[in-house]
């Protein structure tokens, strides 16, 4: 049942016009923030998670590598320095 009451009317129609203000300013205020950050971070490259793990397989592989061919040559100068 609806009020008859006008002064309650108004003051239910401020309070919506106000939690609608106050809903719009939230927007805006995120907005705003997503704007900035994305111009303070504009020069900054950033890569995918997907390119990020493939680096880093990459760089194990690497390693391994490098690992391996440090035992190897250690074996060898082992061998030269017996002869």
């Amino acid at each position: 049942m609806q009020s008859e009451n006008p002064i309650i009317a108004d003051f239910v129609k401020l309070a919506n016009s106000a939690a609608g203000t106050m809903a719009g300013m939230t927007r805006e205020a995120r907005e705003g923030a997503r704007e900035k950050m994305r111009e303070a971070l504009g020069g900054v490259d950033f890569v995918s998670r997907e390119e990020f793990e493939t680096v880093k397989l990459m760089a194990q592989k690497a390693r391994e590598q490098n690992e391996a061919l440090e035992a190897r040559i250690a074996e060898l100068e082992a061998k030269l320095a017996s002869k």
